[in-house]
């Protein structure tokens, strides 16, 4: 007999882990962001890998780090008007082909070992592209797929995210041994992020509502009153912020790689996926099940739990604990991600999204950034182990006052 309207069936379908891969236009942006991801994640092991090799000065990667994160904070706000009142499907095909141009004149300065000032120089023009790169991306992807799919579409976002970050590094690490230079790496960095530009154009996205109103402080504050008015978005951002900030070790994987564990820059490739690999298992998982009910207390755990992996891979002196640990943080990790996407998009109008989108990316890029800068300054003065378990004790406390300083965040139930 037929299930009717009453049946449990009716009432609860069968979750469908791959609903948002069956539309086309998502199918097209996936495909492009994997590439870009993974040229970016490239490009990312493989800067790290020449500054320290070219200076082996921890306080370097830092400066790396500050180079990409201060164009951020400089453009974000206007970076978020611009994605609210231009079409961001044109925006993301620009900066990917931005991200293209400035891969491969880093890969010419890389070969013909130009002075390592141009090295900081492209980061921060690529900071620059980042800013105006984030919003619109993140904005953008409501306008190709349905409402009811968006949670599933931001899961598989992730999912991609962390397979790129996962290759990415892995394919840095062997490009750099195979010519033992970076510059084989900035050039499947140009390739990947052009691919992105040219698969962003094939996409059909539903019409974007632009933003008409006046140009002033008032309406570049909006992203940032949103944020603040609603109290769990703000929560879930600011636990992001401070564990990355503290929490964050990728900034000093070089000197773990090379002066403690001593495992070469194919031992650095694997450090550095093995976040990756975790987030990546974690996204699966979570794109097979449906969304979180008591969503606050997943949430705060989630933050604990990767400091305490923080303060396990700080202290290891053996490879197989450390790429562990950095396994599970990045499953832990990939939960707050999740959630915090969610919460932004489903709780923010269509013409505040690119405003919204460019707080949340200050909070995402210059965390990373910034974090890799205060890893790198606290490891100057008193060591990576410290700067790391440090770190990760920070990261727990913060949990802690969120906890109980935006009540909000932890009574949260349904996304």
């Amino acid at each position: 007999m037929a299930a009717d309207e009453s049946t449990p069936s009716a009432q609860h379908p069968k979750h469908d882990a791959i609903a948002a891969l069956r539309i086309a236009n998502y199918r097209w942006y996936a495909a492009g962001f994997l590439t870009s991801g993974t040229g970016l994640q490239i490009l990312g092991t493989a800067i790290g890998w020449e500054i320290y090799e070219r200076t082996h000065d921890p306080l370097q990667l830092g400066y790396a780090g500050l180079a990409r994160a201060l164009p951020v904070l400089l453009f974000a706000l206007i970076a978020g008007q611009v994605a609210d009142r231009f079409k961001r499907k044109q925006i993301i095909a620009l900066t990917q082909g931005g991200f293209a141009l400035i891969a491969g004149i880093l890969a010419y300065a890389s070969f013909v070992s130009a002075p390592i000032i141009w090295l900081y120089i492209l980061l921060a023009v690529s900071g620059v592209v980042r800013a105006f790169a984030g919003p619109a991306r993140n904005s953008y992807l409501p306008q190709l797929v349905p409402q009811s799919l968006f949670h599933n579409a931001v899961t598989w976002n992730s999912v991609l995210f962390q397979l790129a970050a996962t290759l990415g590094p892995l394919l840095a690490g062997v490009l750099i041994a195979s010519q033992n230079a970076a510059w084989p790496a900035y050039t499947a960095t140009a390739a990947g992020t052009l691919l992105f530009s040219l698969c962003i154009l094939l996409t059909r996205p539903k019409p974007q509502i632009l933003s008409t109103e006046p140009i002033s402080v008032t309406s570049t504050l909006a992203g940032a009153k949103h944020i603040w008015t609603q109290k769990e978005i703000l929560g879930a951002i600011t636990l992001d912020l401070f564990a990355v900030l503290l929490g964050g070790a990728t900034a000093l994987l070089p000197i773990f790689a090379k002066d403690i564990l001593q495992v070469g820059p194919v031992g650095l490739g694997a450090l550095r996926s093995a976040t990756y690999v975790g987030a990546l298992l974690m996204g699966l998982y979570l794109a097979h099940r449906p969304p979180f009910r008591n969503t606050g207390p997943v949430l705060l755990w989630s933050v604990v739990g990767f400091g305490v992996c923080m303060i396990t891979f700080g202290l290891s002196t053996n490879f197989w604990i450390s790429i562990f640990a950095l396994a599970a943080s990045g499953a832990l990790d990939n939960i707050s991600v999740v959630i915090r996407h969610v919460l932004v998009q489903n709780r923010t109008p269509d013409h505040l999204r690119g405003r919204v989108g460019a707080v949340n990316s200050v909070f995402i890029e210059c965390s990373n950034e910034l974090g890799g800068f205060e890893s790198g300054l606290v490891a100057k003065f008193f060591g990576p182990v410290a700067s790391v378990v440090s770190g990760g004790i920070g990261t727990i406390l913060v949990a802690a006052v969120v906890a109980f300083a935006i009540p909000q965040v932890r009574r949260m139930k349904d996304l």
